[in-house]
């Protein structure tokens, strides 16, 4: 690979680490405010909705993870 290509994927890696770190406070507030829930609330449809949301936003993280992982092994 050449230099200016593995510059243009570090900026890119640079832009998703920077998103990444975005998600990562949403993803740390949304489990707070999941973990707040109160009790009487835990056995219902929106509590069952919103531990789904959480999952799919710590997916994404974790796969934000996995790209920037791989975007830095490919200019290694």
């Amino acid at each position: 690979m050449n230099n200016p290509r593995r510059r243009k994927i570090d900026k890119i890696s640079q832009q998703l680490q920077a998103l990444k770190d975005q998600l990562e406070e949403l993803v740390q507030e949304e489990q707070e405010a999941f973990d707040n829930i109160p009790e009487a609330f835990q056995d219902t449809d929106r509590y069952a909705e919103a531990e789904e949301k959480l999952d799919y936003l710590d997916s994404a993280f974790g796969g934000l993870e996995e790209v920037i992982d791989n975007l830095t092994e490919a200019t290694n």
